[in-house]
């Protein structure tokens, strides 16, 4: 475990030269520094493209057999996790035990700090025995520094139940040594405000994560094209979104569109594997389930045999 009390030497907490007259600038020089600084951001993602894409592939693989994907993290790393997570379901219309975030302190901490909670291995190890995790199970620790004791605990246990484990951190590997099946580093550099990773790290770590759930849904069929084609038709907004889709994808007028939508069960995939088969719902959904969800693989079956 890395001595905490060496910190300081972590490129997540050291000082940003850029910056050191912060507290001098004007409102325009302040944005301009934010801005130039935050395009760190875009190369360190173009520089772990490898293991973001290695991460994909593994966890697509263990949710098409039945696996669940946890992220965990503390603090900021925790939150970003979380709403990740939380945005799952509406936008793939996965079930809440698809995807789901560990952050210490639990659900207080969303929204009140707690970071005395992060240094406490034994909490990280439990939450991962309380969700009864398993060799199915992908657990993406995050940590902007990689010592979080909580992610660490985290990421032990779920090693030694056998699951893929996968790391997201700010820092060198010869700064932090990180055992997990993929180790993605994210180097930023030094913050603007130095140490507070809620800054730039947390702004790649969220575009890192916007990268690996959109891009494992992809994976497992919930996208045609570039279309939402798994959104949850749960409001207002969604539902004119699933109306919009199934216009464009299909010619049809709103009012028609509305229809096919009602007769899928509100479910766009299916209205869209109805309209282009002549299929009805149950034929439809019996179709989408032998290609996994896949709208694309069911439609070529279907064309293959015309």
């Amino acid at each position: 475990m890395e001595d905490l009390e060496k910190r300081g030497h972590l490129l997540t907490e050291q000082v940003n030269p850029r910056s050191e007259n912060l507290d001098q600038l004007t409102s325009l020089e302040l944005v301009q520094l934010f801005n130039l600084e935050d395009q760190k951001t875009i190369e360190a993602i173009a520089a772990a493209r490898i293991p973001l894409a290695k991460a994909i592939d593994i966890t697509a693989e263990k949710l098409r057999l039945g696996g669940r994907l946890f992220y965990v993290g503390a603090g900021t790393s925790g939150r970003l996790g979380v709403l990740d997570a939380a945005e799952c379901p509406p936008t793939f219309c996965t079930s809440p035990e698809q995807v789901q975030g560990i952050i210490a302190g639990g659900a207080a901490a969303l929204i009140r700090s707690s970071e005395d909670l992060e240094d406490k291995l034994e909490d990280g190890e439990q939450a991962i025995a309380s969700r009864h995790i398993t060799d199915k199970d992908v657990v993406i620790g995050i940590s902007a520094g990689g010592t979080t004791p909580f992610v660490r605990g985290a990421i032990a246990a779920a090693k030694a139940r056998g699951s893929t484990t996968i790391s997201l951190s700010c820092v060198p590997i010869e700064q932090v040594k990180i055992e997990t099946d993929v180790d993605i580093r994210l180097l930023t550099g030094p913050e603007v405000l130095a140490g507070s990773t809620r800054l730039k790290a947390g702004t790649v770590t969220k575009m890192a994560l916007n990268i690996l759930s959109t891009g494992v849904m992809v994976k497992l069929g919930k996208v045609y094209g570039n279309r939402m084609v798994d959104v949850a038709v749960t409001n207002r907004k969604l539902h004119d979104r699933a109306l919009r889709i199934l216009q464009d994808l299909t010619n049809l007028n709103r009012t028609d569109a509305g229809y096919l939508l009602e007769r899928s069960g509100k479910r766009v995939k299916l209205a869209l594997l109805m309209h282009q088969t002549g299929l009805d719902a149950v034929e439809g959904d019996r179709l989408l389930a032998e290609h996994q969800g896949d709208l694309r693989a069911a439609l070529q079956t279907t064309t293959n045999k015309k």
